[in-house]
């Protein structure tokens, strides 16, 4: 099983290699330090619909291998629940790479949740913009490039939608003179154009930022591209919450009870959940693991070409 090769090989790593590609680099927004009692972290656990229940299982059998800081207060609720939606979100970042060992595919907004029935078979959905949420997720994405990367494309569809995609791409482009100065590079692509670029060229992108709605839609894609959804790390940072969880949110109800789902995505997630508690050493430890288990490829899930 994945989830026992990763803890056995986690135990085993003496000098693990620092895992850039799973370095949050999120910038410090949450104002509230993580709860903390005698050196143990504590951490709310939702393992979810689907299999979740399975892959939070291996990130908690790892843990354990590691002796991690970490004591977990599990509640067993649906996605289908508003708890996550009540949860004031800053930026969801999703990280798209591809992984050694393992074969890519390639050589605010609507979520508001205001919408009404104004006339019986007439349905009108409310996307609500502002200014200042704009801003806030603009500088995330520069601060977030600052760290090691070069460039941030905002994508939007500011040519049909002038006012509300106008004011999130014109809130970017002001927050972008911002940061002229250090050195990153700022530009902006058509939703539409970026669909197909994505599959086309995926290399020409670094950061890219955008509203909600579009960035389901992208991560999914850019998923796909670098393998599938079970090996997509995300978080979601907030002023006063941290979520931790797959980037692209599959729940894979066919594949609940076979422990055939891949449970890397989940795993990479914790050890990002790791870095922002400033437990790197064990975040490297369990991301080279991950990485080396990969790359053996003696081990593998049913979406990585095993059983």
């Amino acid at each position: 099983m994945l989830r026992s090769a990763v803890s056995t090989a986690a135990r085993s790593v003496s000098q693990a290699r620092y895992a850039t590609t799973l370095s949050a680099g999120f910038p410090k927004v949450i104002q509230r330090g993580p709860t903390k009692y005698g050196g143990v972290y504590t951490v709310t656990l939702i393992p979810g619909d689907g299999v979740g229940a399975e892959i939070t299982d291996s990130v908690k059998e790892i843990f354990e291998a590691v002796n991690a800081p970490i004591e977990w207060d599990q509640y067993n609720v649906s996605g289908m629940s508003p708890c996550v939606n009540n949860l004031t979100s800053t930026a969801s970042v999703v990280l798209c790479k591809s992984l050694p060992g393992f074969p890519t595919r390639h050589s605010n907004g609507e979520y508001s949740g205001l919408e009404h029935q104004s006339y019986p078979g007439v349905v009108e959905s409310l996307k609500v913009s502002t200014r200042m949420k704009a801003e806030r997720i603009a500088r995330f994405a520069f601060d977030f490039a600052a760290e090691e990367r070069t460039e941030v494309t905002c994508v939007h569809k500011a040519n049909i939608m002038k006012l509300g995609d106008g004011l999130f791409l014109n809130t970017f482009r002001q927050v972008a003179e911002e940061y002229k100065s250090s050195g990153i590079i700022a530009n902006d692509m058509i939703v539409d154009n970026t669909s197909m670029q994505l599959v086309a060229k995926p290399g020409q992108f670094d950061v890219m930022v955008m509203p909600n709605l579009y960035g389901a839609i992208v991560s999914n894609i850019g998923a796909a591209l670098v393998g599938g959804p079970g090996i997509v790390p995300g978080c979601n940072v907030g002023r006063e919450y941290a979520l931790f969880e797959p980037g692209c949110r599959h729940v894979a109800k066919d594949l609940m009870g076979t422990n055939k789902a891949n449970p890397t995505a989940m795993i990479l997630s914790a050890t990002m959940m790791l870095r922002h508690l400033g437990l790197d050493h064990l975040a490297n430890s369990i991301a080279s693991a991950t990485f080396d288990v990969i790359d053996e490829g003696n081990v593998r899930t049913a979406d990585m070409g095993g059983e």
